[in-house]
């Protein structure tokens, strides 16, 4: 073997190695807050803490509504904070539903060290614990990009009424593979988040949103979702709509309200 050939199989190793070590650098783009940071809102709500471990703590807010129709417990994206994704709470407060928002570790005022399968108890935990208060079949599930494999895992393991994917990928890994093709991502990546997989299992009805100029995850992902069970799969498509601006859409409103206003 000449020597050209091992520095090109040693280099591609190594790039290996450095993408599997930092990975996270590039899935998660949080924000942190401070730990004595101020919401303010201008609708009701209350900080939530719920420890999931020794010495973690997962950080979330409470929008609370007068006699409330149910609970929409709501995973955001990879980016930012609850700080900003919160804003989205009044598209489900206006019908008179409580909305909970929580950061992932690591975003906001949540702490601990991040891996699949601790953040995937950490939602349950999380539903454990709001389950509490809210019957299940009050309970709404709804994954936004990144949070929709978090929501999927978690309404197929408990039973919600209802779960919705906002802009889902039907398999984490091939969504990632399409921006680091040269790398074979199924031995590198360390999160799978596997929504083709979770969504089999998934009992109540599903309502799959997506627009159709979806760059970053294409809305084919969605339709190869709602094959998979398409009695119990629904997929409502926003023409025109991206991946960070479908509730600009009146569609997405008028979605909304069709299955949440009584």
């Amino acid at each position: 073997m000449s020597s050209a050939i091992i520095y090109i199989i040693a280099g591609y190793a190594a790039l290996m190695l450095f993408v599997y070590l930092i990975q996270e650098r590039f899935i998660f783009k949080p924000e942190k807050l401070k730990p004595d940071f101020v919401y303010k809102y201008d609708i009701p709500f209350k900080e939530l803490f719920i420890d999931v471990a020794a010495g973690v703590r997962i950080n979330g807010l409470h929008f609370y509504a007068k006699n409330p129709l149910g609970l929409i417990l709501y995973f955001h994206g990879n980016t930012r904070s609850i700080k900003g994704w919160a804003k989205y709470a009044r598209d489900f407060y206006r019908y008179q539903y409580d909305v909970v928002l929580v950061d992932y570790r690591g975003f906001g005022k949540s702490t601990g060290r991040k891996s699949e399968k601790e953040m995937l108890n950490d939602v349950q935990i999380v539903y454990d614990t709001l389950a509490v208060q809210y019957h299940e079949n009050h309970i709404i599930v709804y994954g936004r990009s990144l949070g929709s494999g978090f929501a999927a895992k978690l309404a197929s393991d408990n039973s919600p009424r209802y779960l919705i994917l906002d802009s889902p990928y039907y398999s984490f890994t091939k969504a990632v593979q399409r921006f680091i093709p040269v790398l074979p991502m199924r031995y590198v990546l360390r999160y799978r988040l596997q929504t083709d997989k979770w969504i089999r299992k998934v009992n109540c009805h599903t309502y799959i949103i997506h627009g159709s100029k979806d760059w970053l995850i294409p809305i084919s992902q969605s339709q190869k979702l709602q094959q998979l069970n398409p009695r119990k799969i629904t997929l409502i498509t926003i023409e025109g709509g991206g991946h960070n601006n479908l509730p600009s859409f009146p569609e997405y409103h008028n979605f909304l309200r069709d299955i949440l206003a009584p």
